[in-house]
């Protein structure tokens, strides 16, 4: 698998709990008619030392909420506000979802659980605080392509079937309904530091800065940015490199997440929370998720865009703590940092040895052109090219420069590439809702994975560890 996670002692540490009083609100979950295990990441769950509970055991802490041993005793749901396609919302926070365990994984990070579909809380709205099975199902293929990908995202470890019938004006209904857990590096949002900035609660604000420092340490600022000693500028550097990371590895997944409000985006720049998510049936910049998204402001060629102004907005937030002029430094690293990103992994998925920034740039722009002229769907150009292979024209002369990487992986043997494009998602829902079979989707899963092992983890920038 892809940068497989090394296994670990399960190591409750709710961190969170000392900034509980004024970041969360204590709630309680759904009491759901029933509890049906559907689907159990055992790879996740070992990753943080959850791997030996039993299923009944996993149905009580996953599906009832009963607190495990030495973590929060109540969950939270998080505060915050954020940019909804670019307009201020104040009334939002954890409607259907909060935060039920912090602990350590094997190298140490915090880890958080969280959910969605698990009850109404104080910022539902109007909402029913519910998922459905059909949404819950998506989770699963999203997060496990994109980490097949190289993508930082959130893990799906759990979806449990809960027993209700769910009212959708976007599905078919009454449908199915779910609760689903993540396991994730962190529910901090950039909306979290917005809420703050609107009640201008200075003194919280630089609490949660420190936390975030303590908890997601990142690389040191340039010896040239301003206020590079600052918190609240050090945490800029540091979010601004993991946006322009994480808008890259879309790009060169062929994902188009949907919805980059700013209350989505967590400061460790971990991709979380999938609604509309699409992948490309063909290279097409305007492609959209969202069939609400009539503007096309989160279209499959605006995300770096969209990350690059949420980036914006959080350092709005900042001057709450910090002046502009080490912000604004800050921000402007995020187009040379994209760049950089984004030349690393299309070397990566190509199977290619990366040649510099300069010449690995124009062998990048040189696959988009091909790749838009012959309306190429991403996963098969990417599976037919292969470390220069199947190439001719301009292509052929840039790629002749390059060396392949060794695949020695059987993937690479097959006949057709794996791809996540909506008819697949429609035809694995399509046996679950009709025939309550979910061996075609553990199927896939299985095939996700192998394909990761495949590509193995994406190579690091240079002075990351």
């Amino acid at each position: 698998m892809n940068d497989l996670p090394q296994a670990a002692t399960y190591t409750p540490d709710p961190a969170i709990s000392t900034l509980a009083d004024w970041l969360g609100t204590p709630v309680n979950a759904a009491n759901f008619p029933q509890t049906l295990l559907r689907f159990r990441n055992d790879r996740a769950a070992a990753s943080v030392g959850l791997n030996p509970l039993s299923n009944d055991q996993w149905t009580s802490h996953f599906g009832r909420f009963a607190p495990l041993e030495g973590n929060l005793p109540q969950p939270l749901a998080l505060k915050y506000h954020g940019h909804q396609f670019r307009n201020y919302n104040p009334d939002i926070g954890d409607g259907r979802g909060f935060l039920f365990a912090q602990m350590r994984d094997a190298d140490g990070r915090l880890m958080d659980l969280g959910t969605k579909g698990s009850g109404t809380t104080p910022f539902s709205r109007s909402g029913d605080g519910r998922l459905t099975l059909k949404g819950a199902m998506r989770e699963i293929l999203a997060t496990e392509m994109l980490e097949a990908l190289g993508v930082n995202t959130s893990k799906t470890l759990t979806v449990i079937e809960t027993g209700e019938e769910l009212e959708r004006g976007d599905e078919p209904s009454p449908t199915r309904s779910a609760v689903m857990v993540r396991l994730s590096h962190s529910h901090i949002r950039i909306g979290t530091f917005q809420r703050l900035l609107a009640h201008e609660e200075q003194d919280q604000m630089a609490a949660l800065v420190d936390y975030c420092l303590t908890q997601f340490p990142g690389p040191t600022p340039p010896k040239d940015a301003p206020g590079r000693d600052e918190p609240a500028v050090i945490l800029l550097h540091h979010v601004v490199e993991r946006m322009a990371d994480l808008s890259a590895s879309y790009m060169v997944a062929g994902f188009v997440h949907g919805v980059l409000n700013t209350d989505n985006m967590n400061v460790t720049g971990e991709s979380f929370d999938y609604g509309p998510w699409r992948w490309l049936p063909r290279w097409e910049t305007s492609f959209t998720a969202a069939y609400f998204d009539h503007g096309k402001l989160y279209a499959f060629g605006r995300q770096p865009e969209a990350l690059h102004w949420n980036c914006g907005q959080f350092a709005v937030a900042l001057r709450l703590l910090a002046d502009t002029e080490p912000l604004v430094f800050a921000l402007e690293r995020f187009g040379p940092r994209y760049m950089a990103a984004i030349a690393r992994r299309w070397c990566w998925r190509l199977g290619v040895e990366p040649r510099g920034l300069e010449t690995d740039s124009q062998l990048v722009a040189a696959c988009e052109k091909v790749m838009s002229e012959q309306a190429a769907q991403p996963d098969a150009f990417f599976f037919t090219h292969r470390g220069g292979k199947n190439v001719n024209g301009e292509l052929a002369g840039l790629l002749s420069e390059y060396a392949p990487v060794a695949d020695t992986h059987d993937y690479w043997k097959d006949a057709h590439p794996q791809s996540m494009v909506i008819e697949e998602v429609e035809e694995l829902w399509s046996a679950i809702d009709q025939r309550d079979d979910w061996q075609p989707l553990m199927g896939k899963v299985a095939a996700i994975r192998r394909m990761g092992d495949a590509y193995g983890p994406v190579p690091k920038p240079a002075g990351h560890d």
